[in-house]
């Protein structure tokens, strides 16, 4: 299928309007992730003949070029425990693998109402908890960060590989509150984290074929565009700017699976 299969078969307004929610959600995920909040719906609701396998590996690829010009901006302007990174990244690559395999097998509706109670606490935690991610908050150990970085990165690495919307925020949320890292530098390690985790998914999608290249590509084109402009932003306005999206996004993501799993 071409991009004017594609065009023939679902409008060209449907694909304008694809192009513009992929630039949109580039530009949140590169800034506290949640892409997925935005894309994810868009093409369920308005390419509904897709295969889930396929759509998921669509978007991947889109997603996967987006947090990598992401995390390319973080890490030249972010210090990195590479040693910490690489352990955290290698938990994260085997849980996403598995989580990808098991897409076809396991029905996501049943982990809403978990993700939900989930977003909820996140969500109450950062709004009373102001000084969240200002100031790095925490000195553990190397040897405690990377025992916690590895729980977390095997629990979000799966879901991102089965499911996937939020796991940037999740990671966020994970490396301020668990590592108490400061929100630039974990937005830093989230992305290279979720680069890692994409392309685990990615070895799945692709040796599957669950994957339309044209729509791919375009997707990646804005998505690409979208996160630079975002992670810009986040570098330059910094940790506020960042707690602030962070908890529109989360907001969002609580409507979301609220309407999901009680409005339907």
């Amino acid at each position: 299928m071409d991009i004017l299969q594609l065009i023939h078969e679902y409008g060209l307004a449907t694909m304008i309007l694809l192009a513009i929610f992929s630039f949109a959600a580039g530009f949140i995920d590169a800034v506290v992730g949640g892409g997925g909040l935005v894309i994810l719906p868009f093409l369920l609701i308005n390419f509904p003949k897709l295969p889930l396998p396929v759509v998921f590996g669509t978007n991947k690829i889109a997603g996967f070029s987006g947090t990598t010009v992401a995390a390319i901006q973080y890490v030249k302007r972010v210090r990195f425990n590479f040693v910490l990174l690489f352990i955290i990244a290698l938990f994260a690559f085997i849980a996403s693998y598995f989580g990808a395999k098991t897409v076809t097998s396991i029905n996501s509706e049943s982990l809403k109402p978990f993700i939900l109670m989930i977003l909820i606490t996140i969500a109450v935690y950062t709004f009373f908890k102001k000084d969240l991610g200002s100031v790095q908050t925490k000195s553990l150990a190397f040897w405690k960060q990377a025992f916690y970085g590895s729980l977390f990165a095997t629990a979000i690495g799966f879901y991102d590989g089965f499911f996937g919307p939020g796991t940037g925020s999740f990671l966020i949320l994970a490396f301020v509150v668990v590592l108490g890292f400061e929100f630039v530098t974990a937005s830093a390690y989230a992305k290279v984290i979720n680069c890692i985790t994409n392309i685990s998914a990615l070895i799945v999608f692709i040796n599957n074929d669950q994957f339309i290249l044209e729509m791919a590509i375009l997707m990646a084109v804005f998505n690409v565009a979208g996160s630079y402009l975002g992670s810009s932003m986040a570098l330059k306005r910094g940790n506020a700017f960042i707690r602030k999206i962070f908890l529109v996004i989360v907001t969002l993501m609580i409507a979301r699976y609220g309407w999901e799993v009680f409005g339907r």
